[in-house]
């Protein structure tokens, strides 16, 4: 298994360029094939103000919009270029309200997604909400950048959130062509369950052991927390560890619960520092 095409996604931040330096460099990896896509949002005008309004100003925004894929576009062949690299442009037009969809359909052409951590300092990049839809929507491994950037090279030291989901699974088996080229996978299990049907006598231990038969170095690790949320403990074992990629299944809650509520999946969304790879 590996990733053979990648989708990276484009917009007008400050951040993309560090997400565009990550998909190059997985594409290098793994010698795959890189797509950058710019979503386009149409302009929605209600028809009692779209009487009053000249046309022109319908278009104005359309070239706007128009000029800014184009930038985006560009830096992403220079990027390219200085690589060496070929890739593949790909831009839609979309309602605000169906980016998430979008962006969701494209993903389902690709092994692996790359898309950047909202940043509410930058009114460039996605909204949280778009983020979190497309986690839900894409059927497809999504590797998030965070808006910090990751480090040259990330990825030799990983740590796998381990807690028996299904979601967790499929983001252990998705992660696999990364695991397999980190130096340390650390299985972390937080807060194991006990007796029948739960981890077993040592959390973590069996899926550590079947990914070593796929070569990847994992140690299965646990640890008991009361005064701390489970996303807290895990984002404080990354940087215990010095990890540098987080691997992890996401809303294994109903969405509901997770709205209302919060969760383990919107926290380690929010206060992110390292790439993480997330599957649902």
């Amino acid at each position: 298994m590996s990733y053979k095409t990648l989708l990276v996604h484009l917009d007008n931040s400050k951040s993309c360029a560090g997400r565009i330096a990550v998909a190059l460099d997985l594409a290098e990896r793994f010698e795959a094939h890189l797509v950058g896509l710019f979503v386009m949002v149409d302009p929605v005008v209600p028809t009692f103000v779209m009487a009053q309004m000249p046309s022109s100003a319908i278009e104005t925004q359309r070239a706007a919009a128009r000029e800014k894929a184009q930038a985006a576009i560009e830096a992403f062949e220079a990027a390219a270029e200085k690589a060496g690299r070929t890739v593949e442009i790909r831009t839609a037009l979309s309602y605000l309200e169906e980016v998430p969809e979008t962006l969701a359909l494209h993903a389902r052409y690709a092994d692996l997604v790359i898309m950047g951590q909202h940043d509410p300092d930058d009114d460039g990049t996605m909204g949280e909400g778009t983020v979190e839809q497309c986690l839900l929507g894409a059927g497809r491994p999504v590797l998030l950048v965070p808006y910090i950037g990751a480090r040259p090279g990330f990825g030799k030291r990983a740590l796998l959130a381990w807690d028996g989901s299904r979601e967790a699974a499929r983001a252990a088996t998705d992660a696999l062509p990364m695991m397999q080229q980190a130096e340390k996978v650390t299985v972390l299990t937080v807060n194991p369950k006990k007796g029948r049907g739960a981890h077993g006598e040592e959390p973590g231990a069996d899926i550590a052991l079947v990914l070593s038969r796929h070569g990847v170095q994992a140690e299965a690790e646990a640890m008991t927390v009361r005064d701390i949320s489970i996303d807290e403990a895990i984002l404080s074992r990354l940087a215990d560890e010095g990890a540098d990629l987080l691997v992890m299944g996401c809303y294994g809650h109903a969405r509901l619960r997770e709205l209302v509520m919060g969760g383990t999946t919107r926290h380690i969304l929010q206060h992110m520092t390292v790439p993480a790879l997330m599957t649902h």
